[in-house]
């Protein structure tokens, strides 16, 4: 092999490596804590769970044998006690509802901007990103200044008559969907713009051409093309929004319950450790694994149209 293929391959690898290193560093890694954990039994300790390999003391003339302990009670727990079950299914609803409101927000928000002039996408898009500039804890108090009682909201409905001034969204389900479709807003419009942006012009005018009606154009030509786009926003905003904690706390009232409070209940108020991290275990696979059927199914249906 010459040193300049070789030099190439090296090259290559490295470009490859770092990615992969990254995702074993960060993901990986974590991942495999967690999962160690949650097989352990809670205790009152520190660190607050029992080892999964302890040195034991064998029979008469056996010394020292290491014994693996998997504590599966932690696991069972989750389909044994509704807490869990309750906590899984507001946070899947709460997620999917939120994802909705931000496509039908997004939506229009990209088709504008990837149909404004070339000169002013750029500045169009810095707005779009300008929000993540400041604090997400800011953004999220800005709200309940916004949605209290006597706050912005009530105050601007109040004076127009159609609201009491003591009304208020605040502490209530509206006001966590409010809050993520907001905080998640540019996640959905930055893919969907990315579709609609390279989509031809000349397809819709084709379209025009041969009769379609604007709404038909949209629905047979635009709307199919930009599903990557809808398909990757969704994801980006349905997967962290499930887990979201700060949110639903500092916005949410006290019924509402999501995965994301219960994992800090185990975590810092129970110190269940094991338990916690079987329950994001289990929100983890509830999500990945869908995902990697659907770009499997996905894959094959790829391969079979060329």
């Amino acid at each position: 092999m010459s040193p300049a293929r070789r030099l190439a391959r090296s090259g290559r690898a490295l470009v490859t490596g770092v990615p992969y290193l990254w995702l074993v560093l960060f993901f990986l890694v974590p991942f495999l804590i967690v999962l160690r954990i949650s097989f352990s039994e809670a205790v009152m300790a520190q660190p607050p769970y029992t080892p999964l390999l302890d040195w034991v003391q064998g029979e008469e003339g056996e010394g020292l044998k290491l014994l693996l302990t998997l504590n599966l009670g932690s696991y069972l727990r989750l389909f044994q006690d509704d807490l869990y079950v309750v906590a899984y299914l507001s946070s899947l609803r709460m997620a999917a509802v939120s994802t909705v409101l931000c496509l039908a927000v997004g939506y229009p928000m990209a088709y504008a901007i990837a149909r404004a002039r070339p000169a002013r996408r750029g500045a169009l898009m810095m707005l779009v990103i300008l929000p993540f500039w400041t604090s997400f804890l800011i953004r999220v108090y800005a709200w309940i200044g916004i949605l209290k009682a006597n706050g912005t909201l009530a105050n601007l409905l109040a004076s127009v008559g159609l609201v009491d001034p003591s009304f208020e969204l605040l502490y209530s389900d509206v006001a966590v969907y409010i809050g993520i479709t907001y905080s998640y807003l540019p996640f959905m419009i930055l893919p969907l713009y990315a579709s609609l942006e390279k989509l031809d012009p000349t397809l819709l005018e084709a379209a025009a051409d041969l009769g379609a009606r604007p709404w038909e154009a949209f629905l047979r030509v635009t709307l199919p093309l930009s599903l990557p786009g809808i398909i990757a926003g969704s994801l980006l905003v349905f997967i962290p929004a499930v887990g979201e904690f700060v949110i639903p706390e500092l916005l949410g009232g006290p019924d509402t319950l999501m995965i994301g409070r219960v994992l800090w209940n185990e975590f810092f108020s129970n110190r269940d450790w094991p338990v916690a991290s079987a329950v994001a275990i289990a929100l983890l696979l509830f999500l990945v694994v869908p995902i990697m059927v659907f770009q499997y199914v996905q894959g094959r249906q790829q391969e079979a149209g060329r």
